[in-house]
């Protein structure tokens, strides 16, 4: 509330608690205040609305604001524009004027590198419900119960330096931190963080076991290890979390940052491949252990682990489900989706149709035009068909639908196990078996 104090040469306001603004040029406010003290200003007030971690004003409370006050306009700052919702932002503002990604602000000495870790604790989320876009909280609690021995295992063997623990909840925080000599437990209820912080960053505490609380806005940058044993849903939240340990400090080189996982059935877990954008979730879970070492690295491996008849299966139904969730129309074209989120259209004679991953607010770089991901996926539509209609049996999907769950052609199968030689064919409808023929034929022209 503060803070622009520090940068206005003006008469600044506060609106917290039982402080108010007497008219001041500039008002400092959080989101709770000023939804209850909207009658104290009028609608043309201010002219500049300046709105912090924008990546929450899709919501009901920010959006009351931005609808009572006229600014000419309004300009929000976020360090993550991916909602854990999904919901889109392109509904309160209207374009991206300025963006520097974590690969840029790693590479240009703003930030520290990340190494990434995967150690399974053996917990099971496939019972724990999803609300508003997370894992609910007190199931998630009560399935994280009985992990703190690996947590704290986790600690001992892999953790350099300072550490920070995200814990499930306030019970998986204290049994955490029984665990570990010298670490201090942070909560909602804990009342002089500050000081913790201080003897955190003078060395005297080792580790910081805290239940959602130093997420947003906490600046500790003695930080040299993330452990993320609150497993999330949320890209947001898991870039919020990993960001308390990317800050830079003297003598540290880069952040560990270890991700907990274990069972999440069909779940999509965060991990560190998130902070790049990388979606995992066709990734056969066996090869997910694959997804570790330097960040950098990750994309690289992502796309080999994908590679796999599994992962071609498995892709159909990403793209459907993601399609259904933001409300585009595909046409039924076979759109195989990569793990950084462009959609590849595989062709005859080894060509690809290609349509970039969107942005926060659903818009895609087409030639240096950027248009909403529905006219993207419509302009593909047209071209396949002026271009390609002859060709259509390889990309619609009509023609799978067709099939339905009929069992695959002993043509099918010999083909598949001649080029897939340890996959297990069995089971396999036309359809699934007509996705992994699609893919090797793509791999041969590839000469892979």
């Amino acid at each position: 509330m503060e803070q622009p104090g520090k940068y206005f040469d003006c008469p600044c306001g506060v609106e917290r608690a039982g402080r108010r603004s007497n008219g001041e040029e500039v008002v400092s406010a959080s989101v709770q205040s000023l939804l209850r003290r909207l009658e104290r200003f009028r609608p043309d007030d201010f002219r500049l609305i300046v709105c912090d971690e924008a990546h929450h004003a899709a919501a009901g409370t920010y959006r009351k604001i931005f609808e009572y006050f006229r600014p000419e306009k309004l300009i929000g700052f976020t360090a993550t524009p991916n909602r854990g919702d999904k919901v889109r932002l392109d509904g309160v503002f209207s374009k991206i004027i300025f963006q520097r990604d974590l690969r840029w602000g790693i590479e240009n000495g703003y930030l520290c590198d990340i190494f990434c870790k995967r150690i399974d604790i053996g917990y099971d989320l496939t019972a724990v419900h999803t609300r508003l876009g997370d894992y609910a909280p007190g199931e998630l609690d009560e399935a994280m119960d009985g992990t703190a021995d690996a947590i704290a295992q986790a600690y001992r063997e892999h953790a350099a330096g300072p550490t920070l623990i995200f814990a499930a909840g306030v019970r998986h925080a204290n049994e955490i931190a029984e665990k570990i000599p010298g670490a201090v437990v942070v909560t909602g209820e804990t009342k002089d963080r500050a000081s913790i912080i201080r003897a955190f960053t003078a060395g005297d505490i080792p580790c910081i076991v805290n239940c959602m609380v130093f997420t947003e806005g906490t600046d500790i940058p003695r930080v040299e290890t993330v452990i993320m044993a609150r497993p999330t849903q949320s890209d947001s939240l898991y870039a919020q979390m990993a960001g308390r340990g990317l800050r830079l400090y003297p003598g540290k080189e880069r952040l560990v940052l270890i991700d907990c996982v274990g069972v999440t059935g069909r779940a999509s877990l965060c991990t560190a491949p998130s902070l790049l954008g990388l979606d995992v979730g066709n990734i056969p879970a066996g090869r997910q252990s694959e997804l570790q070492g330097n960040l950098f690295e990750l994309p690289a491996r992502a796309a080999d682990a994908a590679d796999c008849p599994e992962s071609w299966i498995r892709n159909v139904e990403i793209v459907d489900l993601w399609a259904k969730s933001q409300k585009y129309q595909t046409h039924d074209v076979n759109w195989f989706r990569l793990p950084d989120g462009s959609m590849v259209c595989s062709l005859a004679g080894g060509k690809r149709m290609t349509v970039p991953c969107p942005d926060a607010m659903g818009l895609v770089d087409l030639g240096g035009t950027r248009v909403d991901m529905q006219e993207a996926l419509d302009r593909a539509y047209t071209v396949l068909c002026q271009r390609f209609g002859e060709q259509r049996y390889l990309w619609d999907l009509n023609r799978v639908k067709r099939w339905g769950r009929a069992e695959a052609t002993e043509g099918q199968l010999k083909l598949i196990r001649r080029q897939c030689k340890n996959f297990d064919c069995a089971g396999l409808t036309k359809g699934q078996a007509s996705q992994i023929i699609n893919r090797l034929s793509v791999n041969w022209r590839r000469g892979a």
